[in-house]
């Protein structure tokens, strides 16, 4: 009797260890940063001699700390993919469990900006909704034919609807905090939306933004998909852009 019970105790904190590994324990990144975005685009990776403690073959440069000259951000840009994505941060209340946040994210991200003097006149943007990842394989799956329904609604876009004031001519460096005001299409619906941006130029051919909104899930006729492990879903979303764009 006593051993039945030392191993149903055993099978219950196994248990409870699987569910905190597999969702609690996360992977999940934190929310975008401006800082972080404009590292990765100032450094490059090239093959050479590893650096100290790197067996990966590679060597990593920095650019100098010293920002370019740059004489304004007129003309048109194109979203480079290699250092941008899109995608949700949402709460979810899981079984046995508790609260935990989901995170998904893309890198197949298209669009074009364009500038004149002081002012954005023009941003596109088109997410691939379908190669949406997070931490769990099951979790993408099911919005596939749940929640955002991927399959059915394959692209989520923004266009702007107002010019963007930037105030004066951005120069190399400084850190822009602005909004952008637009449509915003997610599962099928269209609604008006105000992003919170950070914006830098690294250098004449490169600019970094990254964003965010809070979307509330039945302004785009999203059901929340729930189960037999997640118990509920926020009603509130965030969308989180970083976009590195190039000039054309």
């Amino acid at each position: 009797m006593k051993r039945g019970l030392i191993f149903g105790i055993g099978a219950v904190i196994l248990a409870l260890v699987a569910g905190w590994f597999f969702f609690i324990r996360s992977d999940a990144p934190p929310p975008v940063s401006l800082e972080e975005a404009v590292a990765a685009a100032t450094s490059t990776t090239s093959p050479g001699t590893p650096a100290p403690d790197d067996t990966t073959g590679a060597t990593s440069t920095t650019v100098a700390d010293t920002p370019p000259s740059v004489d304004g951000i007129d003309g048109s840009w194109t979203i480079d993919p290699a250092n941008s994505f899109a995608g949700y941060r949402i709460g979810e209340e899981l079984a046995n469990i508790g609260t935990a946040e989901a995170v998904g994210r893309t890198s197949e991200v298209t669009g074009t900006l364009t500038a004149s003097g002081t002012a954005i006149t023009d941003v596109a943007i088109e997410v691939d909704m379908q190669t949406l990842r997070s931490d769990q394989s099951r979790r993408d799956n099911a919005l596939r034919d749940r929640g955002l329904e991927t399959g059915i609604f394959p692209t989520a876009t923004f266009e702007l609807t107002s010019p963007i004031d930037l105030g004066s001519v951005p120069a190399a460096g400084d850190t822009i905090e602005t909004s952008a005001t637009g449509n915003l299409t997610i599962h099928g619906v269209t609604q008006p939306v105000e992003l919170a941006l950070e914006g830098q130029v690294v250098d004449a051919d490169t600019v970094i933004v990254v964003g965010s909104v809070d979307v509330t899930l039945t302004d785009h006729g999203i059901e929340a998909p729930t189960g037999f492990a997640v118990l509920s879903i926020s009603e509130v979303g965030t969308l989180e852009l970083q976009l590195q764009f190039a000039r054309t």
